[in-house]
C-alpha cells in the first residue's frame, strides 16, 4: 500500500493563550487524516509541528516512513521555519492544505462573543489562508516545487484534488518498482520510438530488463498439451472468438500466450515492448506472429505491452493502467470531417477495460507492414 505522510502546522504560543483551539485543530486534522485513508492509502501521520525542534522529528518519522509524498495541512499561522526543514529532508512532492473548518465564518456568531480574547481564538482556527504566501515565498527560495489545494473540510472538489494527488502517488511508485522487458529490437525507420533507455530509468525509476528471442522461443517448446488447451479454454472467456478463426492458429497463439506467461514471471515484468521480423519462415516469426492474443491478456492483468517496440507507449499504457484506466497502442487512421471525427486503432495488443463489450479475437490473413499472418483483437471503444 502506498504511504503518504500528513503534517499539521501551527504555533505553540497559541495554545497556552487560546483555550481549546488546540484540540479544535487537531480534530481537523484527523478528519483528513480519516478521509485520506479512504482512498487506499496509508497514511503516516506526523501529527501537530508547531515549532523548529517538532519540526526536526517529523522529517525524521515521515522519512523513516519512506512516503510518497505528504500532505502538509495549515491548521492555522504557522511560522515557515517549522515547515522547510520537513520538505528539504523528505524531497518528496508537497501538496500544501489550504482547508478552511467551514466554508464561511458565522459571522453573527462570532460578533456575539462579547470577547475579543475568544474572537481571536475563533479567527486563529479559521485563518488557514494566513501562512500560505510566506510558505511560498519561502519554497520559491529555497527551489522547493509544492502545490495548493484550497477548499474547506467539506468541500467535495477540494477532496477530488486530494485523491488525484493519491493516485498519482501510487502511480509514481509502481512506475519505479516496475520491471519494463524489451523483447526484440525497434520497428527499422520508425525514428520517433527510438527511445533513451537511461533517461526512462532516471526520470521514472523503472528497471529495464532486455529479453531475447531465444528464452521465449524455449518456454513455448516446453509448454504442454495441457497448458496450452487451458490457454485455449481462457481465450474463450476472454474474448469472443470469430468463427474464422482457424484452429491451428488458435492452438499456435495458446502456445505462444503460455510462453509469455513464462517469460513475465521468470522476468516478474510489469510491462514490456517488443518487436522482431527476422528471416521469413523461422522459428522466431512463428512466434512474433501469434503474440497478440497473449499479450492482450497479460494488458487486461495489469502488464501492457506495447508493439513495435514502443518503449514510451508501453510506459504510458502502464502509467493508464495503474490509474485503472486501460490503455493501448493506436495511432491514428482516418479522419472524418463529416461527422468531425479522427478514428485510431493498430493491430496490437489492447486493454480489455477500454472496450465497449467483448473482445473480439479475429483472424489477419497479413499484419500490414509487417510479416506473416495470424490472430488479432478487434473491439470498439
Amino acid at each position: 500500500m502506498t504511504k503518504v505522510g500528513l503534517f499539521g502546522i501551527g504555533l505553540d504560543t497559541y495554545w497556552s493563550q487560546f483555550d481549546g483551539l488546540l484540540d479544535n485543530l487537531k480534530t481537523y486534522q484527523k478528519q483528513i487524516n480519516n478521509r485520506i485513508a479512504k482512498y487506499g492509502v496509508e497514511v503516516i501521520d506526523a501529527g501537530m509541528v508547531d515549532n523548529p525542534v517538532r519540526a526536526r522529528e517529523a522529517a525524521d518519522y515521515l522519512k523513516s516512513q519512506d512516503v510518497e509524498i505528504v500532505f502538509l495541512y495549515v491548521s492555522t499561522y504557522a511560522l515557515s521555519s517549522t515547515v522547510l526543514p520537513v520538505a528539504q529532508k523528505l524531497k518528496v512532492p508537497v501538496v500544501i492544505l489550504n482547508l478552511q473548518p467551514v466554508a464561511e465564518l458565522d459571522y453573527e456568531a462570532f460578533n456575539n462573543l462579547g470577547d475579543r480574547g475568544k474572537m481571536t481564538g475563533v479567527w486563529l482556527e479559521h485563518c488557514q489562508s494566513c501562512s500560505v504566501p510566506e510558505i511560498a515565498n519561502v519554497f520559491n527560495r529555497s527551489g522547493i516545487q509544492y502545490d495548493f489545494v484550497t477548499g474547506y473540510l467539506q468541500d467535495e472538489e477540494a477532496w477530488t484534488e486530494i485523491q488525484a494527488w493519491t493516485e498519482a502517488a501510487h502511480v509514481a511508485a509502481a512506475m519505479r518498482n516496475n520491471r519494463l522487458g524489451i523483447l526484440g529490437h525497434y520497428y527499422c525507420g520508425m525514428l520517433d520510438v527510438y527511445s533513451d533507455l537511461a533517461k526512462q530509468s532516471s526520470v521514472f525509476g523503472t528497471h529495464i530488463e532486455l529479453l531475447e528471442m531465444c528464452e521465449l522461443k524455449k518456454y513455448r517448446d516446453e509448454a504442454t498439451a495441457i497448458q496450452v488447451q487451458s490457454k485455449i479454454e481462457e481465450f474463450a472467456i476472454a474474448f469472443d472468438v470469430s468463427p474464422e478463426c482457424e484452429t491451428v492458429e488458435i492452438e499456435r497463439a495458446a502456445r505462444t500466450s503460455v510462453a509469455l506467461d513464462m517469460l513475465v514471471k521468470k522476468r516478474n515484468l510489469g510491462s514490456m515492448a517488443y518487436y522482431y521480423e527476422g528471416e521469413s519462415g523461422n522459428d522466431y516469426e512463428n512466434i512474433v506472429t501469434s503474440v497478440i492474443a497473449g499479450n492482450t491478456l497479460l494488458t487486461g492483468k495489469n502488464i501492457p505491452i506495447a508493439g513495435e517496440c514502443e518503449v514510451k507507449n508501453a510506459q504510458a499504457m502502464k502509467i493508464m493502467s495503474e490509474f485503472g484506466a486501460g490503455g493501448s497502442f493506436s495511432e491514428f487512421y482516418l479522419m472524418d470531417f463529416k461527422d468531425d471525427v479522427v478514428m485510431l486503432g493498430h493491430d496490437g495488443p489492447a486493454h480489455s477495460v477500454i472496450a465497449e463489450g467483448r473482445v473480439k479475437l479475429v483472424p489477419l490473413p497479413v499484419y500490414h507492414g509487417k510479416p506473416g499472418k495470424g490472430l488479432s483483437i478487434q473491439m470498439t471503444v
